[in-house]
């Protein structure tokens, strides 16, 4: 049985249908009994002509869903339960020997499960066909499912040593910083984690100004102690955020420590159909959280490394390439703005020539706090920032943020009108679209409820640029991936996170991986602005920052 249902899964002439092909492909390539440090199967030959992975299809339908398990698609699109259907005899059952009682309810799921896929696929596709997204599935997003479960597959190289040491550091971090908050309070003990205490603290025994009220009191959030920190400079609220920074750093370090497999990598599961956008999701751990900029997210970065390469005895690089600015790149080439597409054109810094025009100043005149300032304007633009979110994000005043929203409009007008013009459109359409067609339906926008409205609004601004960059980034996984098979190259990619791509590379194929990623990356879209592609190497992530 075994290897008739081997040889019929990886033979051609059939095509299957199925739910979620990148875990089928990862349970084909390791057998239950199988261990991590053992050979896997080929993820390219063990399941191959698939016409369809129906978690796909629901996804790229309804990317806003809540979740896609099976008996929910079922009830959504066969309207029926999962567990009370079972198929006739003409309904593709098979009888299978070897088989006891003992498990014939279990081979009578499955084959139930399989019967319901089958249904599926006829019911999606021809919405599919509707929406015109045929292609993004077949070309897009079930072949990137076959090379995601080759890079879940070879995890990423870990330092166990240092990722200890980091923990506690973080732990006596947290343990500074409690006792530090305990005596700016008279040496009273409190549960730091507790919002109830610590209103009970700011409030009450220290009397400081009320926040944002809430159903059990006033808001403790960020934001909020950001706030009361800003107009009281309070030694209690600088330590209670230190603690709270090196506490979910601790968690962070103590998550990876808990994820390294017997291989001593850590394999983090990558989702397709987390965000509505497009963009893959790192789970378990979460890798794409870990901060790029702070001291304490580079000490973390550095935990990562090169491994050993089981097809060489060579050591290896890590090799890091990422896209520069890649969403205020296709803001330009979608708002066709002659200004911006100029400067990036011209190779100039974006932010500095931005603010050069806002500001009216001269490009070398543009200081720090300038360049700060519409960098923050240029990307909120896309999320659909209003000038209230620009005054608390740069804590300026709503008056200052407005003006400079105003004037920035003035000198890059066709921005102002492509935003407009996207909202408008989506309200016509009932739907958002990115350059690869991906679709996102935003229903609210027609909805009575203002913040429903707004929400939508925000939403149909975000998901054509945040969507096109999530595209372009999936199809150079898919050309990149292609070209070091393709080129018998011995490198394997290992992870993705958001705009970056990180491969681990055989010393002496470095040169050949490097103009791999940068060709495959650049070639990933045409737009009317260049893509620059950024690369770095180094023995450790943070080494390989660029």
């Amino acid at each position: 049985l075994g290897s008739a249902v081997t040889h019929f899964l990886s033979d051609p002439q059939y095509s299957k249908v199925v739910y979620d092909l990148k875990a089928t492909l990862k349970a084909l390539a390791t057998p239950p009994s199988q261990s991590v440090l053992e050979p896997l199967t080929d993820v390219n030959t063990s399941l191959v002509s698939v016409a369809d992975d129906v978690l796909l299809s629901a996804y790229i339908l309804q990317p806003d869903r809540r979740g896609y398990e099976l008996a929910d698609l079922v009830q959504t699109y066969l309207k029926t339960r999962l567990e009370t259907v079972a198929p006739t005899e003409n309904q593709g059952q098979l009888e299978l020997e070897g088989f006891t009682d003992d498990n014939a309810e279990q081979l009578a799921q499955y084959a139930r499960n399989a019967w319901m896929i089958h249904r599926l696929n006829e019911a999606m596709d021809e919405e599919l066909q509707q929406r015109e997204a045929v292609g993004l599935l077949h070309d897009l997003e079930i072949p990137l499912s076959v090379v995601l479960a080759k890079v879940e597959l070879i995890g990423i190289g870990t330092d166990r040593q240092r990722l200890d040491s980091l923990l506690d550091g973080f732990t006596n971090e947290v343990e500074k910083a409690q006792e530090s908050a305990f005596a700016a309070i008279g040496g009273q003990e409190v549960n730091l984690a507790s919002p109830k205490q610590l209103q009970t603290v700011l409030f009450d025994t220290l009397d400081m100004p009320k926040t944002r009220k809430t159903k059990t009191g006033y808001s403790t959030d960020a934001d909020s102690l950001a706030d009361l920190l800003e107009k009281t400079d309070h030694p209690f609220l600088h330590n209670l955020m230190s603690y709270r920074d090196a506490t979910k750093l601790r968690q962070t370090v103590q998550g990876l420590l808990d994820s390294i497999a017997e291989d001593n990598r850590i394999h983090t599961r990558f989702s397709q159909t987390a965000a509505a956008t497009g963009r893959l999701s790192s789970l378990n751990p979460n890798l794409q959280n870990i901060p790029v900029r702070t001291p304490a997210g580079r000490q973390i970065r550095d935990i990562f490394v090169a491994g050993s390469n089981p097809y060489s005895d060579e050591t290896t690089t890590l090799l890091t390439a990422d896209y520069s600015q890649i969403e205020m790149r296709i803001m330009a080439h979608m708002s066709e703005d002659e200004g911006l597409i100029q400067a990036y054109r011209a190779g100039e810094d974006l932010h500095r020539f931005v603010g050069a025009q806002v500001f009216e100043v001269e490009p070398e005149d543009v200081t720090t706090s300038m360049r700060d300032k519409v960098k923050a304007m240029s990307y909120g633009l896309a999320y659909g920032l209003s000038s209230f979110g620009l005054s608390r994000q740069l804590r300026i005043s709503v008056d200052e943020a407005r003006e400079l929203m105003t004037t920035y409009f003035d000198r890059f007008g066709s921005v102002q009108r492509y935003l407009r013009n996207v909202v408008r459109q989506a309200r016509k359409d009932g739907y958002t679209q990115t350059m690869l067609g991906r679709r996102r339906y935003l229903p609210d926008l027609q909805s009575d409820n203002r913040q429903l409205r707004e929400m939508a609004e925000r939403a149909a601004l975000n998901a054509p640029i945040q969507g096109s960059a999530a595209d372009l980034i999936k199809k150079a996984m898919l050309g990149v991936q292609a070209r070091l098979e393709a080129d018998g190259l011995k490198s394997r990619m290992i992870l993705q996170v958001h705009d970056e791509l990180i491969l681990e590379v055989v010393d002496s194929e470095i040169d050949a991986a490097e103009q791999i990623l940068v060709e495959e990356m650049s070639a990933a879209a045409t737009l009317t602005v260049p893509l620059d592609v950024q690369v770095g190497k180094g023995y450790s992530w943070h080494e390989a920052a660029h």
